[in-house]
Protein backbone atom coordinates (compact mmCIF):
# COMPACT_ATOMS: atom_id res chain seq x y z
CA UNK A 1 0.00 0.00 0.00
CA UNK A 2 1.14 3.35 -0.66
CA UNK A 3 2.18 5.88 2.05
CA UNK A 4 -0.22 8.91 1.95
CA UNK A 5 2.27 11.13 3.92
CA UNK A 6 4.86 10.78 0.77
CA UNK A 7 6.43 14.15 -0.59
CA UNK A 8 4.88 13.53 -3.95
CA UNK A 9 1.60 11.80 -4.38
CA UNK A 10 0.30 9.83 -7.09
CA UNK A 11 -2.93 11.11 -8.27
CA UNK A 12 -5.13 8.77 -11.44
CA UNK A 13 -7.28 11.19 -13.71
CA UNK A 14 -9.43 9.33 -14.86
CA UNK A 15 -11.55 10.63 -18.23
CA UNK A 16 -14.83 9.06 -19.46
CA UNK A 17 -16.37 8.84 -22.82
CA UNK A 18 -16.01 11.37 -25.59
CA UNK A 19 -14.06 13.56 -23.66
CA UNK A 20 -11.27 12.92 -25.96
CA UNK A 21 -13.55 15.20 -28.41
CA UNK A 22 -12.49 18.27 -25.89
CA UNK A 23 -11.89 21.39 -27.75
CA UNK A 24 -14.59 20.73 -30.72
CA UNK A 25 -17.39 18.73 -29.06
CA UNK A 26 -20.34 21.51 -28.15
CA UNK A 27 -17.82 24.39 -26.70
CA UNK A 28 -20.64 25.99 -25.86
CA UNK A 29 -21.18 23.65 -22.94
CA UNK A 30 -17.28 22.20 -22.30
CA UNK A 31 -15.16 24.72 -23.67
CA UNK A 32 -12.50 25.22 -25.79
CA UNK A 33 -9.48 23.28 -24.62
CA UNK A 34 -8.67 20.27 -25.65
CA UNK A 35 -8.23 17.30 -23.30
CA UNK A 36 -4.49 17.18 -23.69
CA UNK A 37 -4.27 20.83 -22.74
CA UNK A 38 -6.45 19.95 -19.67
CA UNK A 39 -3.87 16.91 -18.90
CA UNK A 40 -1.17 19.51 -19.09
CA UNK A 41 -3.25 21.64 -16.76
CA UNK A 42 -3.42 19.36 -14.46
CA UNK A 43 0.18 18.04 -14.63
CA UNK A 44 1.76 21.71 -13.98
CA UNK A 45 -0.83 22.26 -11.34
CA UNK A 46 0.41 18.60 -9.57
CA UNK A 47 3.91 19.79 -9.75
CA UNK A 48 2.86 23.13 -7.78
CA UNK A 49 1.47 20.68 -4.82
CA UNK A 50 3.59 17.94 -5.03
CA UNK A 51 1.30 15.52 -6.58
CA UNK A 52 1.73 13.23 -9.75
CA UNK A 53 -0.87 13.15 -12.51
CA UNK A 54 -1.28 9.89 -14.54
CA UNK A 55 -4.41 10.69 -16.93
CA UNK A 56 -5.91 8.02 -18.98
CA UNK A 57 -9.48 8.46 -20.95
CA UNK A 58 -11.26 5.94 -22.32
CA UNK A 59 -15.05 5.94 -24.54
CA UNK A 60 -15.62 1.96 -23.18
CA UNK A 61 -16.62 1.34 -19.35
CA UNK A 62 -14.84 -1.74 -18.66
CA UNK A 63 -11.79 -0.01 -19.37
CA UNK A 64 -12.12 2.51 -16.86
CA UNK A 65 -13.23 -0.30 -14.50
CA UNK A 66 -9.94 -2.13 -15.15
CA UNK A 67 -7.70 0.91 -14.71
CA UNK A 68 -9.59 2.06 -11.27
CA UNK A 69 -9.03 -1.63 -10.03
CA UNK A 70 -5.40 -0.99 -11.32
CA UNK A 71 -4.91 2.14 -9.40
CA UNK A 72 -4.79 0.27 -6.33
CA UNK A 73 -1.23 0.01 -4.85
CA UNK A 74 -0.50 2.38 -7.57
CA UNK A 75 -2.21 6.12 -6.60
CA UNK A 76 -3.36 7.77 -3.47
CA UNK A 77 -6.28 8.72 -5.02
CA UNK A 78 -8.39 9.06 -8.21
CA UNK A 79 -9.86 12.16 -9.91
CA UNK A 80 -12.77 11.45 -12.14
CA UNK A 81 -14.73 12.54 -14.86
CA UNK A 82 -17.06 9.90 -15.70
CA UNK A 83 -18.13 11.75 -18.73
CA UNK A 84 -22.15 10.03 -19.34
CA UNK A 85 -21.10 7.10 -17.02
CA UNK A 86 -21.56 9.50 -14.29
CA UNK A 87 -25.38 8.54 -14.94
CA UNK A 88 -25.92 5.45 -15.59
CA UNK A 89 -22.61 3.41 -14.42
CA UNK A 90 -23.02 1.14 -11.30
CA UNK A 91 -19.86 -0.68 -12.44
CA UNK A 92 -18.00 3.03 -12.17
CA UNK A 93 -19.26 3.22 -8.83
CA UNK A 94 -18.73 -0.30 -7.74
CA UNK A 95 -15.06 -0.03 -9.26
CA UNK A 96 -14.28 3.00 -7.03
CA UNK A 97 -15.83 1.32 -3.54
CA UNK A 98 -14.15 -1.46 -4.01
CA UNK A 99 -10.72 0.11 -4.27
CA UNK A 100 -11.53 2.33 -1.77
CA UNK A 101 -9.37 5.31 -2.82
CA UNK A 102 -10.34 8.78 -2.01
CA UNK A 103 -12.11 9.59 -5.16
CA UNK A 104 -13.18 13.37 -6.53
CA UNK A 105 -15.56 13.07 -8.80
CA UNK A 106 -15.18 16.34 -11.34
CA UNK A 107 -17.29 17.90 -14.65
CA UNK A 108 -17.00 20.55 -16.83
CA UNK A 109 -20.44 21.52 -16.63
CA UNK A 110 -22.91 22.55 -14.33
CA UNK A 111 -24.71 19.35 -14.36
CA UNK A 112 -27.41 20.33 -12.31
CA UNK A 113 -28.41 22.92 -14.90
CA UNK A 114 -28.69 20.68 -17.72
CA UNK A 115 -31.05 18.08 -18.71
CA UNK A 116 -32.44 16.16 -15.82
CA UNK A 117 -31.15 12.49 -16.39
CA UNK A 118 -27.94 14.29 -15.96
CA UNK A 119 -28.93 15.49 -11.78
CA UNK A 120 -27.97 12.14 -10.76
CA UNK A 121 -24.93 10.58 -9.97
CA UNK A 122 -23.40 7.28 -9.29
CA UNK A 123 -19.99 7.98 -8.46
CA UNK A 124 -21.14 10.94 -6.05
CA UNK A 125 -22.01 8.67 -3.14
CA UNK A 126 -18.58 6.91 -3.27
CA UNK A 127 -16.65 10.13 -3.68
CA UNK A 128 -15.51 12.29 -1.11
CA UNK A 129 -16.60 15.31 -3.17
CA UNK A 130 -17.68 16.67 -6.54
CA UNK A 131 -16.87 19.20 -8.19
CA UNK A 132 -18.91 20.97 -11.52
CA UNK A 133 -19.43 23.74 -13.52
CA UNK A 134 -16.38 25.53 -13.78
CA UNK A 135 -15.54 24.32 -16.95
CA UNK A 136 -11.19 23.34 -17.29
CA UNK A 137 -10.85 24.94 -13.56
CA UNK A 138 -13.17 22.29 -12.04
CA UNK A 139 -10.15 19.88 -12.53
CA UNK A 140 -8.09 22.04 -11.09
CA UNK A 141 -10.02 22.38 -8.22
CA UNK A 142 -10.82 18.75 -7.92
CA UNK A 143 -7.02 18.12 -7.81
CA UNK A 144 -6.42 20.81 -5.02
CA UNK A 145 -9.66 19.54 -2.82
CA UNK A 146 -7.72 15.73 -3.70
CA UNK A 147 -4.59 16.27 -2.51
CA UNK A 148 -5.36 18.65 0.64
CA UNK A 149 -7.78 15.54 1.57
CA UNK A 150 -4.88 13.33 1.16
CA UNK A 151 -2.49 15.44 3.19
CA UNK A 152 -4.73 15.31 5.97
CA UNK A 153 -5.27 11.79 6.41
Amino acid sequence: MLNSTLQSLSILALHGPNLNLLGQREPGIYGALTLAEINRLLEEEGFKIQAKVFSVQSNHEGILVDTIHAALGQHHGILINAGAYTHTSVALRDAIAAVNLPTVEVHLSNIYRREDFRHHSYIAPVAIGQISGFGAQSYLLGLQALVNHLRSI
